[in-house]
């Protein structure tokens, strides 16, 4: 079986598939702007891709998702299945305190890395319209949530309930919460948008800028960096080993050299092993594809 894999952004739709016999995944992601998404068939018959069934996260608004499930049911007479966040999912606790306010995106991001979360923690920085730092960590065993203590609904679901958090005994992933603040873009148009003199501006960024456009670019990066920073020293006073960092989203560019550049100061000045940052394309397929193939990640 065939599974269509969507993930509808603020600003574009990406799509994956996931062989549900074989394991195997797309290499590459589909992209669609959204006024394009009236292309979905016609460029997944250029892939010769027929799928059975399709399961997605939609934060793009109620137009961009009913003209999604309208095409994949005029051509292929199946119906999506969108998926809202639970408590627990594919062996990752939801420590939000209403889990289901988590936007989806995020939630299905936390298990598409899930299994890179084995014995450290570890932040996924989603760098898009709106930039995303959120925390994953392995639980301690000796205060892992029994599967014994949950309730037996949850347990007992497949893929439509999230299934259960794994095997008996298994001590999960929790995600830890995140931050949620404008993305590079918006930050710019909000600075040209709210005052009179300044503009759309993009220059290379400099620790100390002598002109308003660089000015405005090396506050944007610094802004991002930050952030990124301040929770890996959370992470890092909270779980006493410092989280791997990785990075997605299409305004990583903007904040790259900035991002890398602080994170890695910080190890040096701390003592720490320089550890890189690591590009992670498609977290959110990985974890509607974790999803749809039951897979449970945390160990």
């Amino acid at each position: 079986m065939t599974i269509l894999l969507i993930d509808a952004g603020n600003t574009r739709v990406k799509l994956g598939w996931l062989d549900r016999r074989s394991g195997r995944r797309e290499q590459r992601a589909l992209v669609l702007a959204h006024e394009h998404i009236g292309e979905l068939a016609a460029q997944l018959e250029r892939l010769d891709l027929a799928p059975q069934a399709a399961i997605g996260v939609n934060v793009a608004g109620t137009a961009a998702g009913q003209a999604l499930s309208r095409i994949l049911e005029q051509r292929y007479a199946i119906s999506v299945q969108w998926i809202a966040s639970h408590p627990h999912a594919a062996g990752v606790l939801n420590g939000y305190d209403i889990p289901a306010q988590l936007g989806p995106d995020r939630w299905m991001s936390m298990l598409g890395v899930a299994h890179r979360a084995q014995r450290a923690p570890l932040l996924l920085a989603s760098f898009g319209t709106a930039t995303t730092i959120d925390t994953l960590a392995p639980e301690p065993a000796d205060t892992a949530v029994a599967m014994d203590s949950l309730p037996r609904e949850h347990a007992e679901r497949g893929m439509a309930g999230h299934g259960a958090p794994g095997p008996r005994g298994r001590p999960p992933c929790r995600f830890h919460g995140g931050l949620i603040f404008p993305g590079p873009a918006l930050m710019r148009s909000s600075l040209a948008n709210g005052t009179a003199n300044l503009p759309e501006a993009q220059a290379p960024i400099a620790a100390f800028p002598t002109y308003t456009h660089q000015a405005i670019s090396s506050g944007i990066a610094a802004a991002q960096a930050g952030a990124l920073l301040r929770q890996w020293r959370e992470g890092l006073q909270r779980f006493g080993q410092p989280p791997q960092v990785f990075s997605t989203g299409g305004a990583w560019p903007l904040v790259e050299e900035e991002a890398r550049r602080v994170l890695a100061r910080a190890q040096q000045d701390l003592g720490l092993p320089i550890q890189d940052i690591e590009w992670l394309p498609a977290p959110v397929l990985d974890g509607l594809a974790a999803l749809a193939s039951g897979g449970d990640f945390c160990s």
